[in-house]
Formats: C-alpha cells, structure tokens, sequence
C-alpha cells in the first residue's frame, strides 16, 4: 500500500482529474481518506459504484450530500456500459475550464487525462472495461487485482490511468472497518467469517427489519441466528448439526450480490442525525 501510494502521488501530477470509485452502500466507509490529499487542486468527480445494490433512496441522498460538498457526482452500476454516458458527460462539465483553456491556448485535441481510484474491490477495473467496450483492465471478485497503474486511451478526448486498489494502514472507526469487510473490500481469507456475518444479521435486524425472514424463512421466534439460517438452507456437518461457517459464506455472498435486496448500510450525517 504505501508502494501503490508514492506512485499514485507521482502520477497524479500528469492528470487533470480524479474519478474516485465509492461502494453505493457503504459511501463513506468505502473513501479511502488519503486520496482527499492525493487529490489537492484536481478536479474530482465521484462515482457512486454498484448504486444497482444499494437502496435508491440512500443513493439519492449520498448524492445530495456529496454535491453539497463541492463534488460532481454520478451513481452507477459499472457493470452497465449504457449507464457510463452520463460519466462521460459529467466529465467533460467537471473539465469544461480546462478544455477551454487549452482552446484559448490553440490546443486542440488534447484528451482528458483522469486518474481512477479507490479502495480494492470498489469496481475500478470493471468500471473501465465497461467505459473501453472491452477487457482493458484486468478485472475479479476478490481484492487487488490491479498490481500496477496502466493508462488505458477510450477515445480521442478521454484518457483513463488505472491504479491499485488503496486502503489506508489503520481504521480509527472499528465500524469503517465491518463496513468494508461485509462488501468484500478486505479479503475473506483474513477474517472471522462466522463472526462478520453475526454482525451483518445484527445490523440487517436493526436497519432492514424482515429482509432476513423474507429470504430465508426464519427469525419466527423473535430471534436470528446463524444456526437458524444454516439449517433452513441445509447448510449441515455430518450428524445433522448447523455448519455455521458455510452458512456464514452464503449469507455474505447473497448480501454482496444484492440476493437479499437493495441495502445500504449507511446514510448521510444529516439523515443519520435526522
């Protein structure tokens, strides 16, 4: 990370913008605080990723927050090509100033040069191979898949500059940390997976009351468990018992693919308060 880092602060010299990549459902966990300074004196437009999996609602409000913050911002589902007309289009308003600079300057054709960023697993990859048409950046569903920046040249005045996912070194927020854990932004393989998925069922009966019971049939007696959840899918040991850890991986996976429904786990400070 702090590799991935000094490059970034090197590269971000020869762009006129950051597109910064957010998890729709968690848009403020998902902001990697350092890219704020990475940042200073660029234009920045702000992507709201994976909106087709968060609720509409919270989306809109997100959106209302951040562009009250001074930031363009678009929501998106990157795996939709359709869909990235709109970032275009908001590219060339965030850069209008500096395109009519180079035309007063008699420069004429110069693309774009935008920086891409955001945490592991946020969609930047996918985010470009659907913006190009084609598989320019190398894509997956597990995190750091992009090892090193690539430029990738989309059209006569946009070009797009990759870079790896970048976390920061410490959550001071234990919650920012749950939060990305449950999206997937930090790799399973280093997580109490039966422990995470306790927390997400605790926090879909707090803000998501019945999601859980509509997809799984259970929590009839007032209470969810894992066990619940692991018997009702057939998730069982030999023995008959509860495999709770395999029902623990299905329950992150169908939440992560939206098979549980639209959620987003935050709101805007305002309408938390609210």
């Amino acid at each position: 990370m702090t590799k991935a880092r000094r490059a970034m602060q090197e590269d971000v010299k020869l762009v006129d913008l950051l597109i910064e990549l957010v998890d729709a459902r968690v848009p403020a966990a998902s902001r990697n605080p350092d890219i704020e300074s990475l940042g200073a004196g660029k234009e920045r437009l702000l992507i709201l990723n994976k909106a087709d999996l968060a609720d509409e609602a919270a989306s809109a409000a997100w959106e209302r927050y951040f562009t009250s913050k001074g930031y363009a911002v678009v929501k998106a589902d990157s795996r939709n090509g359709a869909q990235l007309k709109k970032v275009n289009a908001a590219v060339q308003t965030v850069c209008s100033d500096k395109i009519e600079r180079d035309r007063r300057r008699g420069i004429v054709g110069r693309p774009v040069r935008a920086m891409v960023v955001g945490i592991p697993n946020v969609g930047k990859s996918t985010f470009i191979n659907s913006f190009a048409g084609k598989a320019s950046a190398k894509t997956g569903n597990k995190p750091g898949v992009t090892r090193g920046n690539q430029w990738i040249r989309l059209s006569k005045t946009l070009e797009l500059l990759d870079t790896p996912g970048l976390l920061w070194p410490k959550f001071e927020d234990a919650e920012v940390g749950l939060h990305l854990a449950m999206t997937g932004a930090i790799n399973d393989q280093i997580l109490n997976i039966e422990e995470l998925a306790f927390q997400l069922i605790r926090l879909l009966e707090r803000q998501n009351p019945g999601t859980l019971a509509k997809r799984y049939g259970v929590g009839e007696d007032g209470a969810i468990s894992l066990e619940e959840i692991a018997v009702r899918r057939g998730c069982l040991v030999r023995g008959g018992g509860a495999d709770t850890a395999k029902a623990a991986g299905l329950l992150l996976d169908d939440f992560r693919s939206g098979r549980l429904g639209r959620i987003t786990l935050e709101l805007p400070p305002e309408t938390a308060q609210g």
